[in-house]
C-alpha cells in the first residue's frame, strides 16, 4: 500500500518535470521511478490528470494496465471512460475506486487521489480547478466528508449544474418561437421548432440517465458502502497491522519458552481466547465486501444517502423543467393542428358553396344549349319570350341554391 502510493506521489517524478504557473499542475516528461505505466509517450497510454488529498494535480500518461492494476478495476469499466465510445452516465463503486461517467466528467475516484481523463473541454478544465481550489482552502480546516465523497460531490454538483443550465437556456430559446409560432405559422418557424425539439429529447434523455443512476445508488445500500473508500483503506491497513502484530508475536514467544518445558495451561487458554476473539472480530468485519461493520456502515450510508439525495433533488427538478417545457411544445402543437383544422373546414365550406353555385350556374349553360339548337319553334317570334325564360329560370337557380344550402345546413355539413 506505502508502495503504490510512494509510485504515484509528485515527489517521486523526476527532475524532467516543469511546473506550469498559468496552470498550477507539474506536467511529467519523463518516466517516474519503478512504475513502468508512466512514460512520456507510448502505445496504448492515455493523458491523466491526477490530483492527490492536498489539491496538487500532475498530468500523467499511463496505460490502461497499470490504471486497472492500481486501481483494482476490470478492463470494462475502463471502457466507459473511453472518450471513443459513448456510453450513458455510470457511477460504479469498487473495492479501491469509484468509477465516474457523467457528461464529459470521466474520473477515476481512489481513497487518496482521483485520476481524471485530461480534455480541452471546458468542463474538465472547471472540475480540476475547483477541485484544487477546494482541496487548497480545506486543507487546515476539519472536515468529516471523506476525500473520495468530495471528489464525487463536486461530480455531481457540476453535473447537475451544467444540465440545468442548458435546460434553461433550451427554454429561453424555445419559448418566443414557440409564441410566434402560435400567431403565424410558417416553414421556418415549424423547422426551428422541429430543431429544438430534438435538441429537447437528447437532453431529457441524459437528464432522465443521470437522476436514474442516482437513484438507484439510493436505493442499493451495498452499492452506497462500496463507495466508503477511505474507511474500507483504514480497517484494511488495521487488519493488516494487526496481523503483522499476532505473526511478529507468536515466534517470540515460541522461542522463548523450551522444548521440554511445561505450558500452562491457564496461559493457554488465554492465548487461545485472544486469538479467537482477534478472528472473530476480522470475520465480522469482512463479513461484508467493503469491511465495514454493520453499525458503523448503517451510519455511514445515511451521510452519502443524504449527499446523493441533495443532487437528486436538483436533477429531479431539471427533468421537471424539461417536462414541462415539453408539455409547453406538445399544447403549441395542438393549438396549430387546431387552427390548421379551422382553415381546412373553412376550405371545406367554401368547397360546398362554390360546388353549389355551380351546380346552379349549370343549369343556365343547360337553358342555353337547348335554345341554341337550330330549331323551329313559335317562342322565337315572341319578343318577351326570352325576357321571361331569363327571369323564370334566374329564380328557379336562386330557389334551388337556397334548398341547397337549407339542405347542407340540416345535415350539418357545414362545420361549425
Amino acid at each position: 500500500m506505502e508502495k503504490s502510493r510512494a509510485l504515484f506521489s509528485s515527489n517521486h517524478i523526476e527532475s524532467t518535470s516543469s511546473y506550469d504557473p498559468s496552470r498550477g499542475v507539474k506536467i511529467a516528461h519523463g518516466h517516474v521511478p519503478g512504475f513502468p505505466g508512466l512514460k512520456k509517450r507510448g502505445h496504448g497510454s492515455r493523458s491523466w490528470i491526477m490530483i492527490d488529498q492536498l489539491g496538487i494535480a500532475n498530468v500523467m500518461e499511463l496505460d490502461k494496465a497499470t490504471i486497472m492494476r492500481h486501481c483494482s478495476l476490470p478492463s470494462r469499466d475502463l471502457r466507459l471512460l473511453d472518450p471513443l465510445f459513448i456510453y450513458p452516465s455510470t457511477m460504479l463503486g469498487r473495492e479501491k475506486a469509484i468509477v465516474v461517467n457523467l457528461e464529459q466528467i470521466r474520473c477515476i475516484i481512489t481513497a487518496e487521489e482521483v485520476y481524471l481523463m485530461n480534455s480541452l473541454d471546458a468542463a474538465v478544465v472547471h472540475y480540476k480547478s475547483e477541485l484544487c481550489s477546494r482541496l487548497q482552502m480545506k486543507r487546515d480546516q476539519a472536515d468529516d466528508l471523506p476525500f473520495e465523497f468530495k471528489a464525487l460531490e463536486l461530480v455531481l454538483e457540476l453535473t447537475c449544474m451544467s444540465l440545468e443550465a442548458q435546460a434553461n437556456e433550451l427554454a429561453m430559446e424555445i419559448h418566443p418561437v414557440l409564441d410566434e409560432l402560435a400567431s403565424s405559422i410558417s416553414t421556418l418557424n415549424l423547422e426551428r421548432v422541429r430543431r429544438f425539439k430534438g435538441h429537447l429529447l437528447g437532453l431529457t434523455q441524459r437528464v432522465q440517465k443521470v437522476r436514474d443512476e442516482i437513484e438507484h445508488l439510493m436505493d442499493d445500500d451495498g452499492d452506497m458502502a462500496e463507495m466508503y473508500l477511505t474507511e474500507k483503506k483504514q480497517r484494511m491497513e488495521v487488519y493488516a497491522s494487526s496481523n503483522s502484530c499476532l505473526q511478529n508475536n507468536t515466534p517470540t514467544g515460541s522461542k522463548g519458552v523450551s522444548k521440554s518445558a511445561p505450558v500452562s495451561p491457564v496461559g493457554s487458554t488465554n492465548e487461545a481466547k485472544k486469538l479467537q476473539r482477534a478472528f472473530s472480530s476480522i470475520a465480522s468485519s469482512s463479513q461484508h465486501g467493503s469491511l465495514l461493520s454493520s453499525s458503523d456502515n448503517g451510519e455511514d450510508i445515511v451521510q452519502l444517502e443524504m449527499l446523493l439525495e441533495a443532487y437528486f433533488v436538483v436533477i429531479d427538478n431539471t427533468l421537471s423543467k424539461l417536462s414541462s417545457l415539453k408539455e409547453y411544445i406538445d399544447d403549441t402543437e395542438d393549438l396549430i393542428n387546431i387552427k390548421l383544422g379551422n382553415v381546412q373546414n373553412q376550405l371545406i365550406k367554401f368547397e360546398l358553396l362554390l360546388t353549389a353555385a355551380t351546380f346552379v350556374a349549370t343549369i343556365f349553360a343547360v337553358i342555353t344549349g337547348v335554345f341554341g339548337m337550330n330549331l323551329k319553334a313559335s317562342i322565337f317570334h315572341n319578343r318577351s319570350a326570352f325576357s321571361w325564360v331569363l327571369l323564370i329560370t334566374g329564380a328557379c337557380s336562386a330557389i334551388l341554391y337556397v334548398c341547397l344550402l337549407v339542405y347542407f345546413k340540416q345535415k350539418k355539413f357545414f362545420p361549425v
